[in-house]
């Protein structure tokens, strides 16, 4: 059959009628879904998978040159299951498993179903992530894929959809396509713009964007703006298709009040009814891609750091140079910054291998979007900018968890350390936010050779890794030679004598160790960890020295929630050591860095002091119970 022919439009018609019954079936027998949602965009994904222009490898979800298909909009997940169906991937009855315990056909799709490209359903993130696939086929595996993101007309809303679009125009994403299913009603409502399509198209084409706008129900235009679409060389594109709510059950159709609602049993005998000759035997063809895969360049030995012993380096200078210099080992491994790399320091790795630099400028909640597409697409993205800056992509950074994301990220300038830029600069809260995703890591080096050293290591590591660097010189205390592993932690000072263990990471290591010659001065023995691995933390190092050491004090340039300190105290919940937690406990404000370290009580002098009063309450008695200084 050609395209567009009576022929084809009559059993594309059949196919999307197939799984607008499979949708109502499963939401009914999960008692739960998205069904009017599902149903407004069934012509729409119809025409695109099985009209001859998206083209997979059924029987290989995972084959480099398929075509993408990212469902933004993931609470239309029955749509995307029923489809896959009909593609014969999947069989009736596992439709009937739809939001069960143990099926992987979950109320939002997840990777579990090898068919979903990421983890969608927190709205206005597909089209970023559509946006790092389709910058991974032109720019790195230089594959001709093409990448398609049907997106709801209510996410239209989130300024992250207009990061991603305005960026896809600056690479010149031809290779991407855009799908709004504009159907007006939101969850309470009408949308914004309600069925405007036209509104939409002005919209998109003024950030450089090609246009269609489309009645969604109509399979010839449908596939005509797919064909137009899977063929562009210009500009991404952007199909606008009007749509209507629950389209094809005329009691749901347009009508509000119906959002994330299954039917009852008669509603659902209604809903069939009006299904009128479903033929369950039907089954979409997608067309097959070409059998290419992207040329791998074989890793190559990566060269040696060498640091002075005593030399002050920022290790954020000492991040750039890592990445620089393990390049060629990790061939897949590629960076993006936010527009500020000559601080980050990814400017280096920028100026030695351009082609897999990508500037992403100030929109970070797009950075971590497209940094996740590329990590699906196999690639290593070491994502860098302001630490503060991370936690405006939070929900990006939450929702990348659950697409089993390895993506490594770097922030800089962390703490009240940074002196003279003042709170709104300083990363306060990064810590705990990246503690809080269940599969981080999460690292904080005090100098420049163990920054190296751990980002070689997260680079290694599968998974998400946070690695905090500093902005402010510090002494290298580490000879070239030294090893650092995650999860690991080093004992800089250490006798059989010791009354307490202090527990420092990053900048408040080198306070914790001018404090130490301090209080040896003055007959007071001290233990010093730098607990450069914050999750997972070195829990039997720490145990060691509570179990030797009458008291523990944690130090660092971080606030008292979910910092440092809260992991020290989860480490050592069973055992009845008291521990003592110096953090930034104050509203910061701008000053030398020496200053606001003095100021928050997280200095040299700040440890001595509390070190000191500690010693004289275990001569007073036993010290009990925990506290915060």
């Amino acid at each position: 059959m050609q395209r567009g022919t009576p022929a084809q439009v009559a059993h594309l018609q059949a196919a999307a009628r197939l799984i607008r019954y499979h949708s109502v079936n499963a939401t009914t027998q999960a008692e739960s879904g998205h069904l009017t949602s599902a149903l407004s965009a069934a012509d729409l994904m119809t025409g695109l998978v099985f009209g001859g222009t998206f083209r997979s490898k059924v029987d290989d979800p995972g084959h480099p040159n398929n075509d993408r298909l990212i469902f933004s909009k993931g609470h239309a997940s029955p749509l995307l299951y029923a489809l896959w169906a009909v593609a014969g991937a999947i069989d009736e009855q596992e439709l009937l498993t739809y939001r069960q315990f143990g099926s992987r056909l979950e109320g939002h799709p997840t990777r579990r179903f090898p068919y979903a490209e990421a983890a969608t359903g927190s709205l206005g993130q597909g089209l970023g992530i559509g946006v790092g696939m389709a910058l991974n086929a032109s720019r790195l595996d230089r594959l001709p894929y093409r990448t398609y993101v049907l997106l709801g007309d209510s996410e239209m809303a989130e300024g992250s959809q207009w990061e991603a679009i305005q960026l896809a125009a600056h690479y010149h994403l031809t290779n991407l396509v855009g799908i709004i299913d504009v159907n007006r009603l939101g969850q309470r409502g009408a949308t914004m713009l309600g069925h405007d399509i036209d509104a939409y198209a002005r919209r998109v084409a003024a950030f450089g964007w090609k246009t269609l706008t489309i009645d969604g129900h109509d399979m010839p235009q449908i596939l005509d703006a797919c064909r137009a679409a899977g063929s562009e060389q210009s500009q991404p594109v952007m199909i606008i298709a009007r749509t209507l709510k629950g389209k094809g059950v005329s009691f749901l159709e347009d009508a509000s009040g119906w959002h994330g609602k299954a039917l009852d049993r008669d509603q659902q005998k209604h809903a069939l009814g009006e299904l009128a000759d479903v033929d369950r035997t039907v089954r979409g063809t997608i067309a097959a891609p070409e059998d290419r895969r992207p040329e791998r360049a074989a890793p190559q030995p990566a060269g040696a750091p060498r640091y002075e012993l005593g030399k002050s380096v920022a290790t954020r200078k000492a991040y750039g140079a890592a990445l620089t210099r393990i390049a060629p080992k990790f061939p897949q491994l590629v960076s993006l910054d936010g527009e500020v790399s000559n601080s980050t320091m990814a400017e280096m790795f920028a100026a030695t291998v351009p082609g897999r630099f990508f500037e992403m400028f100030i929109a970070e909640q797009n950075m971590v979007e497209v940094a996740l597409g590329l990590s699906l697409r196999g690639k290593i993205p070491f994502v860098s900018t302001f630490a503060a800056f991370l936690t405006r992509a939070f929900d990006q950074i939450r929702m990348s968890q659950y697409s089993q994301a390895n993506v490594k990220f770097v922030g800089s300038h962390a703490g009240v350390s940074i002196g003279e830029d003042g709170p709104s600069q300083m990363g306060l809260e990064d810590i705990a936010m990246f503690r809080s995703i269940l599969t981080s890591t999460v690292l904080h080096p005090c100098d420049a050779v163990s920054t190296e050293a751990l980002v070689e290591a997260a680079a290694a590591h599968d998974g998400m890794v946070y690695l905090r660097t500093m902005r402010q010189d510090t002494p290298v205390i580490y000879a070239n030679e030294e090893t650092f592993h995650i999860g690991g932690s080093k004992v800089l000072r250490q006798s059989n004598s010791d009354r307490l263990t202090i527990v420092a990471a990053g900048a408040t290591v080198h306070e914790a160790l001018a404090a130490f010659d301090h209080l040896r001065r003055d007959g007071i023995p001290v233990r010093i960890i730098d607990a450069y691995s914050i999750k997972p933390i070195d829990a039997a190092m720490l145990r060691e020295a509570a179990d030797a050491t009458r008291a523990i004090v944690t130090i660092e340039d971080h606030y008292p929630a979910g910092g440092l300190g809260a992991a020290v105290l989860e480490a050592l919940a069973e055992r009845p050591v008291p521990v003592t937690m110096l953090a930034v406990d104050k509203t910061p404000m701008s000053g030398a860095g020496d200053e606001l370290r003095d100021f928050m009580g997280i200095s040299a002098a700040a440890l001595v002091k509390t070190v000191g009063r500690l010693v004289m309450a275990e001569h007073a008695g036993p010290v009990a119970g925990r506290e915060k200084e």
